[in-house]
């Protein structure tokens, strides 16, 4: 098998009126064209991958509450400055855990979407220098 890339990140949400705004207005992802499925659901361009937001008013994560754990599952979206990132996720009124020195070698940035998916956005460690 030889793996060219990662396509679609696909993540079951509650209320997909909820999620497209969250994802389409507050991060501002691109929503792309979508087929006809029988179920709602919205297609969004995220640098080369795209993520997929089905609607499923069953669904559960495993997360019982709003508590940001970076220990569980997520995806992750590699952006261009950290602190401009932060910044702009506090301006929307998104909760956030930072965590610029990650042993990963990643400084992240930890978020939750209504559904309580949770998100990461990071940059590699050494393009925070002379930022600190």
């Amino acid at each position: 098998m030889k793996v060219m890339d990662m396509h679609h990140v696909s993540l079951s949400v509650k209320d997909i009126e909820e999620a497209k705004h969250f994802y389409g207005n507050l991060l501002g992802f691109p929503e792309i064209k979508r087929p006809a499925f029988d179920f709602p659901g919205a297609w969004y361009q995220v640098g080369n991958s795209q993520l997929h937001l089905i609607e499923n008013k069953q669904a559960e994560t495993l997360r019982n509450n709003n508590k940001i754990d970076s220990r569980d599952g997520h995806f992750a979206v590699r952006v261009k400055d950290y602190y401009q990132t932060v910044g702009f996720l506090k301006d929307q009124g998104i909760d956030v855990i930072e965590k610029p020195h990650s042993k990963s070698g990643f400084a992240q940035i930890f978020c939750m979407d209504p559904s309580k998916n949770l998100i990461e956005f990071n940059v590699d460690q050494k393009d925070l220098k002379g930022k600190e």
